[in-house]
């Protein structure tokens, strides 16, 4: 059954970009015949039966964080909350576990911690792959989709046609919109795509969508290449350029993709803050991918940073946070991110098999005054604490045994009054003497993460390595909040001023845990055994 379902994709993989480009009618029909075929045979494929016993245990399969049951995933899309489910789609290409024609994989969650897998929600057609896009609740019915008693799901994705590309045109990126009327569970597309046209840019992808209720109209904003523009619509139909933010800001690495456009309150005070997302492919602090951020004002068409063009702000330190974006209409009034855990340097090469790739831990964003400016903080969603085991009580010096491949550790450190060499963290060991080191290096004021012995590095010369993150603590307490998953660790320092998120791959799981430090310097050590969300 495997068999047939790569090769029903690899015939459509030939047939899409022939339909596209063949201007004659009879070979126009045959070739259509062949492409309903290979798409229907695709969409009969099983899944992996989630009864079976080896289920999500291969090694270093993750426990609590999303991964696709097999084949390959990268950014997260079409993030939103409707009828008590939040959506998660994602870049999929159910070929193979590396990148390929995209399509949209689709889970959901109620609770942010377990996952339920659906059909893969779009397909590629003869416009192009279904690239990455966003996805919103159309309440009013703007767009005039609504048939039943649900409101609609509109989604909006770029498409990217790939024999254009080949063919070297510079306009094979567009964005289209699809739409379900099922709660999310099947998708039509618009009989009118593309609603935006390439306007002759290499790069023209990865629209955001919300609706701007002081407006009382649609916002889209997406990347290109080395800016970003926005666009206005009454309809999610008809679109309108309205403004361009981007030249000369930020990091010098390019191009932007996956924007992302919000607004949050600033905690403690009366003041409200637009925060702007955008991710690059190349140029993050440790290398590769990474993603920025602006804060400044909207007013429905334009977005004003506060800070100067020269400054960059960084989400994530790590090597292993990319392209993330948020929740459209999450309840409670939270801003919950999630982002694709893994980096193009080696995305395509790191050690998993039947699937490659996972997705961070869904996180709380917040705006935090900080001295005279403003800046984004970071914490894994209060959920998670549900899957929290016995408490183990921690001291600096001793060696633990761990019990399991996943756990959450929170640690508060008393840093002396002068600075001195020591380091704060912890480090992870196996029987192999392979090590992972976390922590604070008070004579650089950095936070690090160590994995250059971590384990498998072989598979890429930009993995192994010291990665770190320029941070000096408000206050002679330094606290840190540490997510393992068997082959990942999310660290967030002081509430999420500072995270670093990074995989690795040990040759067998850390089994033995000790606490760095002066023994005087530890005031509170916990550690607790993380539940699988899988079984």
């Amino acid at each position: 059954m495997v068999d047939k379902f790569c090769t029903c994709l690899s015939a459509f993989c030939v047939i899409n970009p022939l339909f596209a480009f063949t201007s004659i009618p009879a070979m126009k029909s045959a070739l259509f015949c062949l492409l309903l075929f290979s798409i229907a045979a695709c969409k009969t494929t099983p899944p992996p039966s989630q009864g079976m016993t080896n289920y999500y245990t291969e090694p270093h399969r993750p426990q609590f964080h999303f991964s696709p049951e097999q084949h390959w995933m990268n950014d997260p899309n079409g993030l939103g909350f409707y009828a008590g489910e939040y959506h998660l789609f994602y870049q999929y290409y159910p070929g193979d576990t590396k990148w390929g024609p995209m399509h949209w994989g689709h889970a959901i969650t109620k609770d942010l911690v377990h996952w339920q897998h659906l059909p893969i929600a779009l397909y590629p057609d003869s416009l192009g792959y279904i690239f990455s896009g966003s996805a919103v609740v159309d309440a009013q019915n703007t767009a005039g989709f609504k048939t039943g008693k649900e409101d609609p799901l509109v989604a909006i994705f770029t498409y990217h046609l790939m024999a254009g590309e080949k063919a070297g045109r510079q306009d094979y990126q567009y964005q289209g919109i699809a739409y379900s009327n099922d709660r999310g569970r099947t998708w039509t597309k618009y009989a009118g795509n593309p609603v935006i046209a390439n306007p002759g840019a290499k790069d023209f992808r990865d629209p955001k969508v919300f609706w701007h209720q002081a407006s009382q109209h649609w916002v889209l904003i997406l990347a290109q290449g080395d800016h970003a523009i926005i666009y206005t619509s009454p309809d999610l139909k008809k679109w309108a350029k309205a403004s361009e933010f981007g030249l000369g800001y930020g990091s010098p690495g390019r191009p932007w993709e996956c924007p992302d456009l919000f607004e949050l309150p600033v905690t403690g005070t009366p003041e409200k803050r637009w925060v702007l997302l955008l991710s690059l492919g190349n140029g993050a602090p440790n290398g590769g991918s990474g993603t920025e951020y602006f804060i400044g004002q909207f007013d429905g068409k334009t977005f004003t940073p506060d800070h100067p063009p020269a400054t960059t702000l960084w989400l994530d330190y790590g090597k292993d946070n990319y392209a993330g974006v948020t929740w459209n209409n999450a309840p409670d009034g939270r801003r919950l991110f999630i982002g694709w855990m893994s980096n193009w340097q080696y995305a395509q090469e790191v050690p998993t098999t039947p699937w490659r790739s996972a997705m961070t831990v869904p996180r709380t964003l917040r705006l935090e005054k900080t001295g005279a400016d403003i800046r984004l903080f970071q914490e894994p969603v209060r959920e998670l604490e549900v899957l929290r085991g016995p408490t183990v009580w921690l001291a600096v010096g001793k060696k633990y045994t761990l019990s399991g491949a996943a756990f959450e550790i929170n640690l508060s450190f008393q840093l002396p009054e002068n600075q001195d060499n020591k380091t704060y963290g912890l480090e992870l060991t196996n029987s192999k003497g392979e090590h992972l080191t976390v922590g604070y290096d008070a004579a650089t004021q950095q936070i690090f993460v160590d994995r250059t012995a971590a384990g498998k590095t072989g598979f890429s010369t930009q993995f192994a390595g010291r990665h770190v993150a320029p941070y000096t603590p408000a206050t002679r307490t330094l606290r840190m909040q540490i997510l393992f998953d068997r082959a990942s660790v999310e660290l967030f320092v002081d509430g999420g001023a500072v995270t670093m998120t990074e995989n690795f791959f040990p040759t067998e799981d850390f089994t033995h845990l000790t606490i760095t430090g002066e023994p005087v310097s530890l005031q509170e050590g916990k550690m607790w055994p993380l539940r699988s969300v899988w079984r």
